[in-house]
């Protein structure tokens, strides 16, 4: 088969899998901020070298079939404020009183949108609301809006606002002002998440539209035939132009969770907690019973939206967070150095403290092997900057600094998911992200989790969870009060809205999965039930204040599986070197290391020790024990926690 790339872009490292049909070959690359496109490239010639031997980025392209591709940018974006002025245009007076519900509201609403909300009377004669539309849209272009969120209480009202701005502004003014008109970007008939969706939506489409279109065109050059597939975080993907910014929001973690969801079906596990550490946060998500916890509609950053999102949390305690002394107590996070300048060991410039320089000096990283041995780390560097910002304020010596600086990330981490634990006997922690095996151990027996998964592919394993996605897009439509007329007329539309955009991905709708629901909501927007419902059923019978059909088409591209658990015969692990670890401030132990992948099935050892995989490395602590499983993951346990 056509090879299939995945992609995950994050703030510090940008990770590439590659799976021709049978084999994996992946690959991580630093970030750059300046110009994403730039590491999408440089990752994707380094993955061509480790397939063929020699860099060919032209011969890897040629013989891939899609590029799935997730980004923080999105994320990013909306964490810094980075992006246009939000002008809103509606006709409720409480309006954006009602959007700056809660803290978390106000914070976001007063920072995108602030006073930039004009009020009008739709019940006017059309000739006076014209002049007074006019007039508001002037107003808010005039006071900094770049874009612009129309807002009205019900969908005719928007379709005369949208008529009144066609007639009444050229087009190309209308141009360099984009418009959203919030019912036609969702038909949520619970106006606070409606408009908040319009709104965040609006925020991110031009940082994404900027730099996706530019990758896009970079592909085009080197005569690429299929596009670019943006990867979503509900959990399918479709092309650029078929893509909404909201929906890139927090993608990364959704790649994750696919993963730990195929994680959970091979080893058959009730309940397994994902954590992600990347460089600058670690996202938290849970799966049980195989089953990906979802909120039918979700929220960023404390605010409700019309669109389902993983039910995934992110801390700000990653690889790169800043390790600091704050009134005299040592702190991690969650401000973050990211790639630029990175780690102090990275030899950028960087002047703070991450728990990659403390490893770096425990013994825990070697510093020719990072990343595979891609990258040098500079252990004279991280010493002297815990010995500025550590160290001597505290009065303590630097290898005591180390000791408490761990035990902080540790605790800090374990708090990033305590939470998430119902059961420790029943809970499996499975880590991954370039930093999450290094500290796994540490933080789960702090939460009270005795049972640790780190997955072969740890280093890159949400672009690996990507890959168990297809091309796809949802509709939605409320059918509540239709007549049976009515009713048809809506499944015939949405099916050939489906047929439509379908075509444009390149593919027939009869080769697609067709997947239709009711879902019923009451009043408040509440979920009440959701059942499946199929082309051929009558037509369903509804009392909720809000009923949605919703149409999910698919296309599938092949999967990869992970190999289902079976018992295996046990054999000691054969290390390949020791390593010198700090363990107290007064000691450093000789840990063997064991090279992952030089190891057969049923290996197995106990902690203290290091254990080497692609692109990470993870501690197995004293009184841990790991065993390598068939599929040639890291099971670990907690062999003294009571």
């Amino acid at each position: 088969m056509e090879r299939l790339i995945n992609i995950d872009n994050g703030g510090t490292l940008t990770d590439i899998c590659v799976w021709d049909g049978e084999e994996f070959s992946f690959t991580k690359t630093l970030t750059t901020p300046f110009d994403l496109s730039q590491c999408l490239f440089d990752g994707m010639a380094k993955a061509s070298t480790d397939i063929f031997g020699e860099e060919d980025l032209p011969r890897l392209l040629h013989s891939t079939r899609h590029i799935r591709y997730s980004t923080t940018q999105g994320t990013n974006a909306l964490v810094e404020r980075k992006g246009p002025q939000i002008g809103v245009l509606t006709d409720s007076r409480t309006l954006a009183e009602e959007l700056r519900t809660g803290d978390a509201s106000a914070a976001l609403f007063d920072d995108l949108v602030g006073s930039r909300v004009a009020v009008i009377d739709t019940d006017r004669d059309l000739e006076e609301l014209s002049l007074d539309i006019v007039r508001q849209v002037n107003r808010l272009t005039t006071d900094g809006a770049a874009r612009l969120v129309i807002a009205m209480a019900d969908r005719e009202q928007e379709r005369i606002v949208k008529s009144v701005l066609l007639r009444k502004f050229p087009r190309h003014l209308l141009g360099s002002v984009p418009i959203l008109f919030t019912w036609e970007f969702t038909p949520d008939a619970v106006r606070g998440r409606r408009v908040w969706s319009g709104i965040i939506n609006s925020f991110l489409h031009p940082t994404m539209e900027r730099f996706l279109y530019n990758a896009e065109n970079r592909l085009r050059d080197h005569k690429v035939k299929n596009p670019l597939l943006i990867y979503r975080n509900d959990g399918a993907s479709s092309r650029v132009a078929k893509s909404v910014a909201l929906k890139t929001y927090s993608s990364g973690p959704r790649g994750g969770l696919e993963g730990t969801k195929a994680l959970s079906s091979a080893y058959g596990l009730e309940h397994v907690l994902m954590i992600d550490v990347g460089g600058t946060t670690t996202d938290v998500g849970s799966v049980k019973n195989s089953t990906i916890s979802t909120d039918r509609r979700g929220s960023i950053q404390g605010v409700p939206i019309s669109f389902e999102m993983s039910n995934v949390h992110s801390s700000g305690v990653g690889g790169s967070s800043i390790i600091a002394l704050r009134n005299g107590v040592i702190t991690v996070g969650p401000e973050s150095v990211g790639a630029a300048p990175g780690p102090a060991c990275f030899g950028f410039g960087g002047k703070q403290a991450t728990i990659t320089d403390v490893n770096l000096l425990l013994g825990v990283l070697d510093p020719d092997t990072y990343l595979d041995g891609g990258f040098s780390l500079d252990a004279q560097r991280s010493r002297a900057v815990i010995t500025e910002v550590i160290a001597e304020p505290l009065r303590i010596s630097l290898e005591e600094a180390l000791i408490r600086m761990e035990a902080a990330y540790f605790e800090r981490m374990s708090t990033s998911f305590a939470d998430d634990v119902v059961d420790g006997e029943s809970t499996t922690v499975a880590a991954f992200g370039g930093a999450g095996p290094m500290s796994a151990c540490g933080a789960a027996r702090i939460a009270g989790v005795r049972r640790v998964l780190v997955p072969r592919m740890a280093a890159v394993f949400s672009a690996f969870g990507i890959g168990f996605s297809d091309i796809g897009q949802t509709y939605e439509a409320n059918i509540a009060g239709l007549s049976a007329d009515e009713f048809a007329a809506t499944k015939t539309r949405l099916r050939e809205r489906a047929t439509r955009d379908m075509f444009q991905e390149g593919h027939e709708i009869g080769e697609c999965r067709l997947e239709w629901s009711v879902v019923q909501e009451d009043a408040d927007g509440q979920l009440l039930n959701e059942e499946s419902y199929s082309d051929s059923d009558p037509q369903p019978s509804v009392s909720a204040h809000h009923a949605m059909l919703t149409l999910t088409a698919r296309f599938e591209l092949p999967h990869a599986r992970i190999p289902q658990a079976e018992a295996t015969e046990k054999s000691p692990a054969v290390s390949s070197s020791t390593r010198n670890v700090r363990s107290t401030a007064e000691q450093v132990d000789e840990v063997p290391v064991f090279d992952l992948d030089t190891q057969n099935a049923g290996a197995t050892a106990a902690g203290p020790a290091i254990v080497e995989g692609p692109y990470f490395t993870a501690r197995v602590p004293q009184g841990w024990r790991f065993d390598v499983t068939v599929a040639g993951d890291l099971m670990l346990m907690d062999t003294i926690q009571n």
